[in-house]
């Protein structure tokens, strides 16, 4: 059985319904990962899932496999163990979620998560994801803040994006118009230079040929 370590990382980026991360629980030099959402938000009286699966440089054994769910309430509270892995699951005792608490993973897939049925208020808290895998001597550790939604969270207003996108819209409109306007008004300029050469070089030619009638009389 694994012992849980109580320093616990935070995540406290408040984001909507269901917000979906990655948090790699090992050191940089570690050869296992543990992968869970940061953050999952679940509404009063619904069930949810909530992942964690690993990876390791090592196949699963699963006589040397060890694995523990823990529970806190806060970040300083005590860790209470729910659901652990010694040669099979084990859904432990809990005055908290009684048996509520279902393993829906697959251990074949390195999958190790579960589902709260019938959430209730009580269950919002901080979400621990043990793992060892041996030969690995790492302990994997995956961090989940779970908050429990008395109703759901309102659409987001979308009419300041729709003013900023008309806007940024009507910007663009005029810059690509001022461009088109500044090419013909070029455009046209070029023209010009170009008939007031062609005039001056044809009443050139005439001047010339003018004088040269003169010069023959």
């Amino acid at each position: 059985m694994i012992t849980p370590h109580i320093g616990v990382h935070q995540d406290t980026n408040k984001l909507d319904f269901i917000v979906w991360g990655v948090s790699e629980a090992a050191s940089p030099a570690s050869s296992m990962d543990v992968l869970v959402p940061q953050q999952i938000n679940a509404l009063n009286g619904t069930k949810i899932k909530i992942p964690c699966s690993f990876t390791s440089c090592y196949k699963l054994d699963p006589s040397k496999f060890a694995m523990n769910w823990t529970y806190q309430e806060t970040i300083n509270s005590t860790e209470e163990m729910f659901m652990t892995y010694k040669n099979k699951v084990l859904p432990l005792k809990s005055n908290r979620f009684g048996d509520r608490v279902v393993f829906t993973g697959n251990l074949e897939k390195n999958d190790l998560s579960i589902t709260i049925l019938d959430v209730q208020l009580t269950d919002e808290g901080i979400y621990n994801c043990y793992v060892r895998n041996p030969p690995d001597r790492i302990l994997g550790h995956g961090v989940i803040q779970f908050f429990v939604l008395t109703e759901l969270p309102p659409p987001r207003d979308s009419t300041i994006a729709v003013a900023i996108g008309a806007s940024v819209g009507g910007i663009l409109a005029l810059l690509i118009l001022s461009m088109v306007v500044v090419k013909c008004i070029r455009r046209h300029k070029n023209q010009e230079l170009i008939s007031d050469e062609q005039k001056m070089e044809e009443e050139g030619k005439v001047d010339g040929e003018g004088g040269t009638e003169e010069a023959t009389k």
